[in-house]
């Protein structure tokens, strides 16, 4: 089956990616900090990397890494304690951008989201000059650095928005599409981890070409439901559209402690501090919860979730610190505690998505 169909049929996705976010925004701000290697995120021992700057990254410091690990790597590395509220409000700077050009945007975290702009605001065909666009208004406007990816489906767009990074942007258009995925590392996919990418070297499928020639039913055998899947996209098929809006399935805050604690009752205080952030968050977002869940993960980084589901939606600090507390003495502590969260699910604002993508009109000018 060829990735490529009939042109009117074909999408036109963008994948804009902030460039090191938190680092960049840091630096921004902070003159002191620019062309120096920087980690957003604790130091202590516990710490984990939010985002590291380029000049961190070419040490080997990753985002998610551990603080300690990353100091061994870099040892003039600068850790910049996360500044929330500013990425959020440099976040929606950028997102007012995006909507310049389209009402199709689909925000994947702070500095990451597609957009569909198959039918623009603009009346460009070509969505090749508005990712060059996007990205120029938003070093011109905002002061950062912006990367994106563009092609005819969101997981293509997405491979291509890692391929010039920092400061570039990839296009794949139709007629490229099937040559580009046979030629890709499987590493490189979209949706393939460590873990997978090991199985997939056993099985001996190194390049999107390899995975290609694997039968529907082998991959179903070897990975699952995400069989189905791989064998799609080494087809160049993908048919998620961009959702403008994205239904929020469940809310919470979570607390890793400098030290473990080995009481409920010594818990009891950081998860009042815990309860009041998740209704703070709620409360913003308008929202309240039925299902609430405490998570607590133990020294040796075994996870253990408690939930219950209420009669009643709650959003209130009291409702969810009582809620928790309970769960809380539910059962005795395995061990030591070094982590603790509560999150509300069930939300009562799951609704259909009002906004359904459009289907194109066979009468667009192609052009990427």
């Amino acid at each position: 089956m060829k990735a490529t169909k009939s042109k009117s049929t074909h999408r036109k996705i963008i994948l804009v990616d902030m460039d090191a976010f938190y680092a960049s925004v840091e630096q921004m701000d902070k003159p002191e900090l620019q062309g120096k290697a920087i980690a957003v995120g604790g130091s202590s021992k516990r710490g984990v990397v939010a985002t590291a700057s380029y000049e961190a990254r070419k040490f080997g410091v990753k985002s998610a890494m551990s603080s300690y690990k990353a100091a061994q790597l870099c040892p003039d590395l600068i850790f910049v304690k996360p500044r929330f509220d500013r990425y959020k409000e440099i976040s929606q700077r950028i997102r007012k951008i995006f909507f310049e050009y389209t009402d199709l945007v689909e925000p994947l975290s702070l500095d990451e989201a597609y957009l569909d702009v198959t039918q623009n605001k603009k009346g460009q065909p070509s969505a090749t000059k508005i990712a060059e666009e996007i990205r120029q208004k938003i070093k011109t406007q905002v002061g950062l650095n912006a990367s994106a990816g563009i092609s005819i489906n969101k997981f293509l767009a997405k491979v291509a928005s890692d391929i010039n990074k920092p400061n570039g942007q990839k296009t794949i258009p139709p007629e490229e599409v099937e040559k580009f995925i046979e030629q890709l590392e499987i590493r490189l996919f979209y949706g393939v981890g460590k873990v997978t990418q090991e199985k997939m070297y056993r099985l001996g499928i190194f390049t999107g070409l390899d995975l290609k020639l694997k039968s529907l039913e082998f991959l179903k055998e070897h990975f699952g439901k995400s069989g189905k899947y791989y064998y799609l996209v080494s087809r160049g098929i993908h048919h998620s559209p961009v959702k403008a809006e994205r239904t929020r399935k469940s809310l919470g805050a979570e607390r890793t402690f400098k030290d473990n604690i080995s009481s409920e009752v010594f818990l009891e205080d950081k998860l009042h501090y815990i309860a009041k952030e998740v209704s703070k968050r709620l409360q913003k977002q308008d929202v309240a919860g039925k299902t609430i869940t405490l998570k607590i993960k133990y020294s040796n980084f075994e996870v253990q979730t408690r939930s219950k589901t209420l009669k009643l939606y709650i959003s209130s600090e009291e409702l969810i610190y009582e809620e928790a507390k309970a769960l809380l003495y539910q059962n005795k502590l395995k061990d030591s505690v070094r982590l603790i969260g509560i999150s509300l699910s069930n939300l009562n604002t799951e609704k259909e998505n009002k906004n359904i993508t459009k289907p194109i009109s066979a009468q667009l000018k192609f052009e990427f």
